[in-house]
């Protein structure tokens, strides 16, 4: 399929499905701090819903990752792989959120509990995915144990290299607590981060019936692509 024939399939889908974005933009592909914004679809068009509030992404900044849309990479522009610690950029779905206490959303929702973890090992055949180690044969050497890490106590599973999953592209990418404020800006492994209090404003909010995407670029290509996507002025 073209670039222009994916485009134009998307377009079909927004205003009619996809009634609810998150839109993150950094100032460019290496920054680390960025801007979160929620927009939904009324009537004719996106609306803002709330003031934009910060976020941080990767400690390497952003790159392009694998997700509802195809965006043919400009000449020199980062591309997304396992263990480069940038958040992916482009357009991806929010299929469930997490925690480790169930928390009001209209999500589905998987409480972490000691056992689930997320293998970040390509070859596992769990590469990418939430398991529950105590009911699956362990085949990876490395996962994130997902009770442990602090900031997952509230978060929403982004679907970043999503069926299928393929090796070696990336893994284990989430909105989640910005945990370490107080060391200033900085950046995840990969996932994107905030407040607290962001993340369960965004818990409140998101809705499965109106198909919420979380949309991720840096504001140049936001500004390039917007139009050709679909997409509100931030």
């Amino acid at each position: 399929m073209t670039l222009l024939a994916v485009i134009l399939s998307f377009l079909t889908i927004v205003p009619s499905q996809h009634r609810q974005l998150i839109v993150v933009t950094t100032k460019n592909w290496s920054a680390v701090q960025g801007v979160a914004q929620r927009f939904e679809f009324r009537g004719h068009g996106y609306v803002k819903v709330g003031p934009s509030f910060p976020v941080v992404v990767g400690k390497a900044g952003l790159a392009w990752g694998r997700g509802l849309v195809t965006i043919q990479p400009a000449a020199g522009d980062p591309i997304k792989h396992e263990g480069d610690a940038k958040s992916p950029a482009g357009i991806f779905t929010l299929p469930y959120a997490f925690g480790f206490k169930q928390t009001r959303t209209h999500l589905p929702f998987r409480i972490l509990t000691p056992q689930i973890v997320c293998p970040d090992d390509s070859r596992s055949k769990r590469y990418n995915t939430l398991v529950d180690s105590s009911t699956v044969a362990k085949d990876w050497n490395s996962a994130e144990q997902m009770r442990s890490i602090v900031g997952y106590q509230d978060g929403v599973f982004v679907a970043f290299n999503s069926d299928p999953v393929e090796p070696g592209i990336g893994s284990c990418i989430f909105l989640h607590i910005w945990s370490d404020q107080s060391h200033g800006p900085a950046g995840t492994v990969g996932c994107t981060a905030m407040t607290k209090s962001n993340v369960l404003l965004l818990l409140r909010w998101l809705d499965p019936a109106k198909h919420p995407l979380l949309v991720q670029m840096p504001e140049p290509q936001y500004t390039h692509y917007r139009k050709s996507l679909g997409l509100p002025s931030l």
